[in-house]
């Protein structure tokens, strides 16, 4: 195998659910990290990238029709570029990445851009074909997040839980008290606040410029944060299914909007294009649970990983994991023995702060 690096990476804000960014179509959103790529990399000769993977979990409005190759073209790459889009849902992005790297350390290619985006402000209410030439029963289905178009044989062998759902099925299982979600949740805040001060931020995001009558609109601050949030005011939201369940929208991540891009390389590429170096990937692994549960699936994936590669969770020195929910957080953090208020976990905040 071939070593793989990650060279340079940049991300825009991340908007609230039709905040700042909600005017920005997902395809060029997605366009301005890549067009910072090439503005910060200078020498690199774009037209040997092989490859653009981008992560979109939505694709069913204006991000439809591999935007991965359309959020390339509007960037102003060469149209030799080809472009692909994953699906793997919350982690397409992550996907992308792991993508980029098998297709490098593999020999394949050499220089490839991996990202994603998504704009669920954007995402449109879809409406399926009528089953029958005179049907009066026609459904939308809100794309947002979340199932549509069920198949009733999934629904009947698998369930079709929300994500609010799978999250109260994981502090059930796993015993993950309200108490100890909202003290999580609290922290993830806490910490992207401190993050956000201290100007940590600023270094990886390039401003979103959108044209609006009344003058140009910058926005460079991430928007979904709560530096205000006590664990008073958490403990007072009521659940989101019901009294006797502890998933609040405190204690969950948002629904936003935004997009990331790195450059990945191999030694070759990083020597040839003058690129330097940020870290070295390793590895990446998948794996699947119970669709009631689907929040514990980093378990197995890290076991996994782990195993291959000869290492301990106790090895790193940073652990980012995404804070869908504190109660799906939490749970994966127990099983894999790291403490639940451990510093070397998501030490600038995690979704839930951020989004």
């Amino acid at each position: 195998m071939h070593d793989v690096f990650i060279c340079d990476a940049i991300r825009t804000p991340i908007g609230r659910f039709g905040g700042a960014l909600a005017s920005v179509r997902a395809d060029d959103l997605a366009a301005v990290p890549l067009k910072a790529l090439i503005e910060r990399n200078p020498g690199v000769q774009w037209d040997q990238v092989d490859e653009v993977f981008f992560g979109c979990a939505n694709q069913a409005g204006e991000d439809n029709r591999n935007v991965a190759r359309m959020a390339l073209l509007l960037a102003g790459l060469p149209e030799s570029i080809p472009g692909v889009t994953l699906n793997r849902l919350c982690a397409s992005g992550m996907d992308a990445v792991g993508t980029a790297f098998r297709a490098i350390a593999s020999g394949e290619m050499e220089l490839v851009i991996a990202g994603g985006v998504e704009s669920m402000s954007r995402a449109p209410f879809v409406m399926g074909k009528a089953e029958s030439a005179y049907s009066r029963n026609m459904k939308l289905e809100d794309t947002t997040i979340g199932w549509r178009f069920i198949n009733p044989l999934m629904k009947s062998q698998y369930g079709v839980d929300s994500m609010p759902e799978t999250a109260d099925n994981v502090a059930d299982d796993y015993q993950v008290s309200r108490a100890d979600q909202d003290a999580f949740a609290l922290r993830s805040q806490q910490k992207a606040a401190a993050a956000q001060a201290a100007g940590f931020f600023a270094e990886e995001i390039v401003p979103v410029r959108i044209a609006h009558k009344k003058g140009e609109i910058i926005v460079e601050r991430d928007e979904h944060l709560r530096p205000e949030t006590t664990l008073e005011a958490l403990t007072k939201l009521k659940p989101v299914n019901g009294p006797d369940k502890t998933v609040t929208a405190g204690n969950a991540s948002g629904v936003n909007d935004g997009a990331a891009a790195m450059i990945l390389a191999s030694a070759a590429a990083v020597k040839k294009h003058g690129l330097t170096p940020r870290a070295r990937v390793l590895g990446m692994a998948s794996g699947g649970v119970a669709p009631r549960v689907m929040g514990i699936g980093p378990v197995p994936a890290v076991r996994k990983l782990t195993e291959r590669l000869g290492i301990a969770v106790s090895d790193f020195d940073v652990i980012e994991l995404n804070e869908a929910f504190a109660s799906q957080g939490l749970a994966v953090l127990r099983e894999l023995g790291v403490a639940d208020d451990a510093p070397q976990v998501n030490p600038n905040g995690g979704a839930i702060a951020l989004g």
